[in-house]
């Protein structure tokens, strides 16, 4: 059946939506990939029957959220979890992201599914009289979260740190202090100022190139403490100069939305892992894609991924930090929530014209489990926003 989809300009446009289910790619019985380590960054479901507020603590559906986790590791994917997909700092508090790490890292023993973290400072509001203490306290508080919970730690970019810190030095004590006595190797996160802008200047300049010198200055004084990289900087050619210049053993996880499958495919000196936004709605077709990989296909990889571009970048363009709404507005629409309510009021951050382009290029991926249910939510949301079908 037809559905009129509108445009950005106020028209309206046809679109015949697939009618029959996607050919579902095996989980793999949850086995791990052998030619990368893939994480999701995995979003949160809220309680949409929570009376809150967008400012409010945020009320989780824990059931919704938990299975979605289960989900992505029956793919033999890893969770990348309390994360920026799971909207830290854009509406998952801190006491609520400390819940959500505790529930996931029991739930990923229970499923044998591995797991990372994010550490970051979000229970603190830098103000003028913020000291680089309370930042590593409020690090070290975060950290004893995740590695008491069993998981791995991801090092998270401070907005903190980032008002905090007057200089490169002030960056190397801090990160330096925390891989001192984080327990096991960790994964820093770099988050570029297209998903942040609080954190413009990261790691003591806004020179990409010197920032770059600082980042890596940090890994090479604790090499043995950092198991990967994770850097969201949607620069390809800046992630494959970075990655090359790695010590040994240091592994490097793309968190470019826009550019994945080359990376993650590689060259001759080298490739990237992952840990990515856009495979929560993308999990089973991207764990096909990485087994494919896994003997040595890179074509048929590449086959599989490419197309997948065009959604990622629609979901990320500007402003990038609204990506999280895309995401979970396709986790409703493939039938793993009941309902497309954020936490913090964020299915508002995007446009009708934005969800019926989401809408058109996942069911033309065919990423859409139950293509009728698709539609009929589809349907749904078009008549609220006053567009008879």
């Amino acid at each position: 059946m037809t559905l009129h989809l509108p445009n950005p300009d106020g028209t309206l446009r046809a679109y015949e939506p697939r009618t029959a289910p996607p050919a579902v790619p095996g989980t793999g019985g949850g086995s791990a990939f052998t030619s990368r380590t893939v994480f999701s960054a995995a979003h949160v479901v809220a309680d949409p029957f929570a009376d809150t507020t967008p400012d409010g603590p945020a009320a989780v559906d824990w059931d919704a959220t938990l299975a979605f986790r289960r989900h992505l590791w029956s793919h033999g994917l890893g969770v990348a979890e309390a994360m920026d997909t799971a909207q830290r700092g854009m509406g998952l508090d801190w006491p609520t992201a400390a819940e959500l790490i505790r529930r996931s890292a029991a739930e990923a023993k229970h499923a044998g599914g591995r797991i990372a973290c994010g550490v970051g400072t979000d229970q603190l509001t830098a103000t003028a009289t913020t000291t680089l203490a309370e930042v590593r306290t409020a690090y070290e508080e975060q950290l004893a979260v995740v590695e008491e919970s069993g998981a791995q730690a991801i090092l998270m970019a401070s907005r903190a740190l980032a008002a905090t810190a007057k200089g490169t030095d002030d960056y190397l004590d801090v990160y330096g202090h925390l891989l001192r006595q984080a327990t096991e190797p960790v994964i820093l996160h770099w988050l570029g100022p297209m998903f942040d802008p609080a954190l413009e200047g990261y790691w003591g300049s806004s020179d990409l190139d010197a920032a770059t010198d600082t980042f890596l200055e940090v890994i090479a004084a604790h090499p043995d403490k950092v198991d990967g990289i994770k850097v969201s900087l949607l620069d390809a050619r800046r992630e494959v100069d970075l990655r090359r210049r790695l010590p040994q053993g240091v592994r490097c996880y793309t968190g470019d939305d826009f550019n994945y499958p080359e990376l993650i495919a590689g060259d001759d000196q080298g490739f990237s892992h992952a840990l990515l936004g856009i495979f929560d709605p993308l999990g089973p077709l991207a764990a096909q894609a990485v087994r494919v990989l896994d003997t040595g296909d890179t074509e048929g990889f590449r086959a599989l991924l490419d197309p997948t571009v065009a959604l990622s970048r629609h979901l990320f363009q500007a402003p990038t930090r609204y990506y999280k709404t895309g995401v979970v507005f396709l986790a409703w629409l493939s039938g793993h929530q009941s309902h497309f309510t954020m936490v913090g009021g964020l299915q508002s951050a995007r446009s009708l014209p934005h969800f019926a382009r989401a809408y058109e290029l996942a069911d033309g991926l065919g990423l859409f489990p139950d293509p009728k249910l698709a539609q009929e939510r589809m349907r749904n949301l078009l008549s609220l926003y006053g567009v008879n079908q």
